[in-house]
């Protein structure tokens, strides 16, 4: 069996991480692909992070739980480093072949990446390119170091069989969404909401009374409070689900039908 492991904070996840995981199947010609939710990425900041099980479940929007899955298995083994994660996997399918797929904005930061060689020796990589990074990443320290492990691209199907160290570049279409554009958007959509109310709203507050607007207040407040507390025991008890225990394949933390085959 093979199978891709596209990591990431998929905060959130959106159609260019689908776009990344159909061509890596098609052109690796894989049996699945898992979109492997990180609990944390050590080089990204909290601030501005989503919940794990909002973001767990953003990737499952994406994915169709038979050739692509969405796991946060990186959490019940407990790893926060790539390179324990990628050995983890190996260790515990010992019969699957896997490819390790990466953007091209990712090479050039591999070298940051705790034990990066050990990296590149735990599991064949595909490279995907990315706008605004593919001739940094080729022209990169990571590429320089491993040219003579580089696969050609019209040999990317044999990449999973290969031995480690190997890596490839996919010359494929580009797509040009990123979680940074998404969540940028989404404050700017936000903002002018608060800063614009509507018709409706200001025709309201001028045939109130005093009093009677601040019980309306009152109720708005705690009518806007519940749906917070709602969702927050929801991802709560999600991260808990996703968290505990060993499992014996990558989504059993999440019973159901986006679990992956077993090899």
């Amino acid at each position: 069996m093979r199978v891709g492991v596209l990591g990431g904070s998929f905060n959130p996840a959106h159609q260019g991480h689908a776009h990344v995981a159909a061509l890596a199947r098609a052109l690796l010609r894989l049996d699945q692909v898992w979109l492997l939710v990180s609990p944390g990425n050590p080089l990204k900041p909290t601030r501005g992070m989503a919940p794990f099980a909002q973001r767990l479940a953003s990737a499952r929007a994406i994915a169709d739980g038979r050739r692509v899955v969405a796991t946060g298995i990186e959490a019940a083994l407990g790893t926060r480093y790539t390179v324990d994660t990628l050995r983890a996997l190996r260790r515990r399918f010992p019969r699957v072949h896997f490819v390790w797929l990466m953007g091209a904005d990712n090479l050039t930061q591999l070298p940051r990446w705790r034990r990066w060689l050990e990296i590149a020796r735990a599991m064949p990589i595909a490279v995907l390119p990315r706008p605004g990074y593919n001739y940094r990443a080729l022209a990169g320290q990571a590429a320089r170091r491993l040219r003579r492990s580089r696969i050609p691209a019209h040999r990317a199907h044999t990449l999973a069989d290969q031995a480690t160290p190997a890596w490839t570049f996919l010359p494929v279409s580009q797509n040009p969404m990123s979680a940074t554009d998404i969540r940028a958007a989404a404050r700017a959509d936000g903002r002018a909401e608060q800063k614009e109310p509507s018709h409706r709203q200001k025709a309201t507050h001028r045939a109130r009374a005093p009093g009677a607007a601040r019980r309306a207040s009152q109720d708005a407040g705690a009518q806007a409070g519940a749906p917070r507390l709602a969702r927050g025991r929801q991802d709560t008890g999600h991260a808990a689900q996703e968290g505990g225990g060993r499992r014996t394949a990558p989504d059993r933390a999440t019973r159901g039908p986006q679990t992956p085959a077993r090899p």
